[in-house]
């Protein structure tokens, strides 16, 4: 029987053992009684307090998106300006526990499940919508809501494509690199548009 007040405990230790194990195998073909063995408990505790493994695994995204989110509140809390609002946003995005090896890897199986999984799939999403929100909070009054909305999604394409490269771990991407690479592209985008009227014509 499972200790009394262990639950919360032995649920963040199966939830870290997820993301470690499915990260260094890089594929979500990983079993309950491997994950139960990478946490120091047996697979038929892990069941207990999941389920199954898809359950354990939707855990482990959420907390996964859990941090970034508060990560990210905690980053725009200390911004004082738009454009503050927004290299918080990027620089959130490659914070060293979110670009580590194995986070990286497990995000981009999770990206190939929710090919498979509309569990999964929903909770994407969900990060891409907030992404996109966290960008647009400052950027729309630099440079007007239609502009922001392309710049936001420049910009979220370039940060998902930087981890798809970090994830090959023959590119030598730092966490700097891939920051001014993403704040580089922002202030052209921004400079570029800022130097036409109203009309589109360059002043």
């Amino acid at each position: 029987m499972p200790k009394l007040g262990m639950e919360p405990v032995r649920r963040k230790a199966l939830v870290e053992a997820a993301l470690r194990t499915i990260g260094s195998q890089g594929s979500l073909d990983v079993t309950m009684s491997e994950i139960a063995r990478e946490a120091g408990v047996s697979a038929a505790l892990a069941h207990h307090y999941f389920g199954s493994k898809q359950q354990l695994l939707i855990a482990t995204i959420r907390t996964l998106l859990r941090q970034l989110r508060a990560d990210a509140v905690s980053a725009l809390a200390r911004a004082a300006t738009p454009r503050e609002r927004v290299s918080s946003v990027i620089r959130v995005s490659f914070d060293a526990d979110q670009f580590a090896p194995d986070v990286v890897a497990a995000w981009l199986a999770f990206y190939s499940e929710a090919q498979r999984s509309e569990e999964v799939r929903h909770l994407l999403v969900l990060y891409a919508r907030r992404l996109q929100s966290n960008l647009l909070s400052g950027l729309t009054p630099l440079c007007g809501r239609a502009e922001a909305q392309h710049i936001a999604e420049g910009a979220a394409a370039l940060i998902d494509g930087l981890y798809i490269r970090r994830s090959l771990r023959t590119a030598t991407l730092s966490i700097d690199t891939s920051v001014t690479l993403v704040e580089d592209y922002v202030s052209g985008q921004l400079n570029t548009r800022n130097t036409r009227s109203p009309s589109g014509d360059r002043t």
